[in-house]
């Protein structure tokens, strides 16, 4: 069985009535997963992570002043959510969820996380709901260990991994990928070892092709030893942020092609779910189930 990440708290945060981001959704990826028929046990509980370990790679003041509540309204409005302890211990126990889903991929080859992609998050600051970027902190998880050598992030949200851009910069042994919306947030883009930006309105053909070239192109460049994939479903074509026009057999269709890229290479993998912010939640979780279905951990 393919090992699931999940903890009750990525689903448990009180928002302001009508807030744009979905946080039941990962709640009911679960329950839907259970109701398909995957067991509870095979489901790993992360342990929220330590801020001290976290000031070890970020901005160390820019962790403290998160935890204690300290950033000042500018920046919290940057992040897009209003600050509580409820938040600060769901953020650090999603971020520990990436970690241990890089792990337990490491182990067997393939893990998903029923959380991350919190790829707007820099060193120093948090932007459009995310305050600790996940996917570079699994790949620094990853390279501890003596045989991965090199990590590529295949990141699919329609948003540009901008933080994790930033953060890569520096580090030879960290490749990222951004296949994103052109003309959509962040404003001001970073730069990634291959950008590829999408026009409004870009169908599932154009779109898959681009994936394909992107994944052959990622790994003759960056070689990777482990890969992390962020399977944003907010390019489907109901999604209220994404301006793109892809369907859900096409997300189910990219998502079975990175997976069989890194079973080809016999490459581990490490899955998040990324972004997807339709309103309708029962909508949100058909598509991002697409993940798990082309994991295997579900049949069609």
């Amino acid at each position: 069985m393919v090992p699931l990440v999940f903890h009750p708290i990525y689903s448990q945060l009180d928002l302001p009535h009508r807030h744009r981001f979905p946080i039941e959704k990962y709640q009911g990826i679960y329950d839907a997963l259970i109701n398909l028929g995957v067991a509870p046990d095979d489901f790993h509980t992360p342990t929220p992570l330590e801020p001290n370990d976290l000031a070890q790679i970020y901005d160390k003041d820019y962790i403290i002043q998160l935890c204690n509540g300290q950033l000042d309204p500018k920046a919290m409005r940057r992040i897009g959510f209003p600050w509580s302890e409820q938040l600060i211990q769901r953020t650090l126990t999603a971020a520990a969820g990436t970690v241990l889903t890089a792990e337990l991929a490491l182990e067997h080859g393939k893990a998903l996380n029923l959380t991350g992609g919190y790829h707007h998050a820099f060193a120093d600051f948090g932007s459009g709901f995310c305050m600790i970027n996940d996917l570079y902190l699994a790949a620094k998880t990853m390279l501890n260990k003596t045989d991965i050598d090199s990590v590529l992030i295949f990141d699919c949200d329609v948003h540009q991994g901008d933080g994790t851009a930033l953060l890569a910069t520096n580090d030879d042994d960290i490749f990222s990928v951004s296949i994103h919306g052109e003309k959509n947030f962040p404003h001001r883009k970073q730069v990634s070892n291959i950008d590829i930006g999408l026009a409004k309105g870009t169908g599932d053909d154009e779109y898959l092709e681009t994936v394909d070239s992107a994944l052959h192109l990622a790994f003759v460049q960056a070689q990777p030893d482990a890969v992390i994939y962020d399977a944003g479903v907010d390019i489907h074509i109901n999604d209220d942020l994404g301006h793109l026009d892809i369907t859900t057999n096409a997300v189910r269709v990219r998502d079975e092609m990175v997976f069989a890229k890194c079973s080809e290479a016999s490459i581990p993998v490490a899955a998040v779910i990324g972004g997807g912010y339709q309103r309708d939640i029962d909508a949100l979780v058909d598509v991002h189930l697409q993940l798990f279905l082309a994991a295997g951990v579900i049949g069609s």
